[in-house]
């Protein structure tokens, strides 16, 4: 059975979505904000509609987007349930006009994401799902499907990475897939739509050797777990979400539970990180 908060989510996603077309390849005014990183008035149309919403689904259930953030820790630390929002992950690709940008809410308990949902306006498709509730895609038409990820060997992986976003160490683990999967292929994606793909079993393992925050990654996390994957950080232990002085992620990769090549690989990631 699936949460019981999911449909309303759901359903503000889809309007918060909507907010966000109003603006979408129609040359919006584009800020920059504290962290360099830049903020347009459809992120901010998307934040209102969730905050709003979100607030009036449950008050007991504390609010934390990326663009209303600024809650001191002692605060923070004192929240046992707590919506994460990223009102639009993906700004930078909202801004060139490509589709390839989403709305994300996940609900967090105790630090553990107990599920998320990603939608993605252009298309008009919803993931949604958790680990205890199994993965789903709602198409613009109102049907749906069920998301598994599929079980690659390891001659023959889909990397999936980010489009705009890469280091050195993620340079060098990308370098050494190359040189040990034989017939690798390597996938561009933007925004939270990496973990997605995963979960709709069209990509095998997603490396995040650089910067993330916390909103970038809770709610598609949660639909890659409902698939049977898993997002691990580099000592290979669950990503979670406790309160903590900023919002960055440690560095990540996500990979299925059940894959053959799991534990080498981590066995691997545990050596370059010694």
């Amino acid at each position: 059975m699936m949460h019981p908060l999911v449909e309303p989510v759901l359903a503000l996603v889809d309007a918060a979505g909507q907010a966000t077309l109003a603006y979408w390849q129609a040359d919006v005014a584009v800020d920059i904000k504290e962290d360099d990183s830049p903020v347009t008035a459809a992120d901010m149309a998307a934040h209102r509609v969730l905050a709003a919403g979100l607030s009036e689904l449950d008050a007991n259930i504390f609010v934390l987007s990326e663009e209303d953030c600024e809650i001191p820790l002692a605060e923070r630390q004192q929240w046992q349930r707590w919506w994460l929002v990223d009102p639009l992950d993906g700004t930078k690709e909202f801004i060139s006009g490509t589709a390839e940008y989403t709305v994300n809410v996940a609900l967090i308990e105790q630090g553990n994401v107990v599920f998320g949902v990603v939608g993605v306006p252009v298309t008009g498709e919803i993931y949604y799902g958790g680990a205890a509730f199994g993965a789903y895609c709602r198409d613009k038409d109102g049907n749906t499907r069920h998301l598994h990820m599929r079980r690659a060997s390891y001659d023959e992986l889909v990397v999936v990475a980010s489009r705009r976003h890469t280091s050195p160490a993620q340079e060098a683990l990308l370098d050494h897939l190359a040189h040990n999967v034989p017939a690798l292929q390597l996938v561009n994606v933007g925004s939270s739509l990496k973990f997605c793909q995963m979960a709709e079993g069209a990509a095998d393992f997603y490396p995040r050797l650089a910067p993330t925050s916390q909103w970038d990654t809770a709610a598609a996390q949660a639909v890659l777990e409902g698939a049977g994957g898993e997002v691990l950080n580099l000592q290979g232990q669950v990503l979670t979400y406790a309160a903590q002085v900023g919002y960055l992620n440690p560095f990540f990769v996500a990979l299925p539970k059940q894959a053959p090549w799991r534990e080498p690989f981590l066995e691997y990631l545990a050596q370059t990180q010694s």
